[in-house]
């Protein structure tokens, strides 16, 4: 994919790995529409970039509907839609039900209804380009933190379906999977999370220099920490040997 001139949406782009990738796809000549919740972060990094901020909730689909047509009507085009947007609650078997559904719906039916508002435009185009912010918790699992977990698992099953059954009309549907970002949803985790996390976490920065080399190419599994790789063979290899060594990590920090 060529970013120069391409039209894009970042959604949860006020911060993190939202921003870093509009800075840089802005830098490669896109011209980016910031959404995130926080209507003054994306004015900020949409100011950065000289693009268009748009905010709203990417989990509700009437605000979708209306963010994807505000790019259109805006930038004339949609060529790239990022569904970075995502939630990280703590929580066990014990999270409440609504702690369950605010995962659910922003780190899955935000996707769902993305690809709603999108796919009837891109279809009749025959081309357009998806990128899911998934996790590495989506591959393998992240202890503590069971909504997380869960649903980045089917945001992943989700994306993977979106790509069997659009890529050969033009759909090219990617999942970035990255482990620690240094961003505030690492810094506002568990003490468990960042001890398991922060010895390898990337700046948001080198996450989106990842994307750039991806978006060169249609591969599906965008992987910022290359480790990452190993972990999910070895899950797939012996279910049950990873399973226990999980567990032992479990038990390590309980102790």
């Amino acid at each position: 994919m060529n970013l120069n001139g391409a039209a894009v949406v970042i959604t949860g782009g006020g911060s993190g790995i939202g921003a870093a990738m509009a800075r840089r796809f802005a830098g490669l000549g896109a011209q980016i529409v910031v959404n995130d919740l926080d209507a003054a972060a994306a004015r900020q990094v949409a100011y950065e970039v000289d693009g268009l901020a748009f905010s709203g909730d990417a989990g509700d689909p009437e605000e979708v509907d209306r963010l994807v047509d505000f790019a259109w009507d805006n930038v004339g085009a949609l060529d790239l839609f990022c569904a970075n947007a995502g939630v990280a609650p703590r929580g066990t078997v014990t999270a409440p039900d609504a702690m369950w559904e605010q995962a659910w719906r922003v780190n899955v039916m935000a996707h769902v209804y993305a690809s709603r508002a999108l796919l009837p435009r891109w279809l009749a185009k025959g081309r357009g380009r998806l990128l899911t912010t998934v996790s590495a918790a989506g591959l393998l699992t992240l202890l503590g933190k069971a909504p997380y977990a869960v649903t980045k698992h089917a945001a992943l099953a989700y994306a993977e379906w979106l790509r069997v059954t659009y890529a050969h009309r033009g759909i090219v549907v990617q999942a970035l999977c990255p482990q620690g970002v240094r961003t505030p949803m690492l810094d506002g985790g568990d003490g468990a999370s960042r001890r398991l996390l922060d010895r390898t976490a990337l700046a948001p920065e080198q996450v989106a220099d990842r994307v750039v080399e991806a978006l060169g190419g249609d591969r599906f599994l965008i992987l910022p920490h290359p480790e990452v790789a190993t972990y999910y063979a070895r899950r797939a290899a012996d279910p049950d040997r990873w399973l226990d060594g999980m567990n032992r990590l479990q038990q390590k920090i309980e102790g």
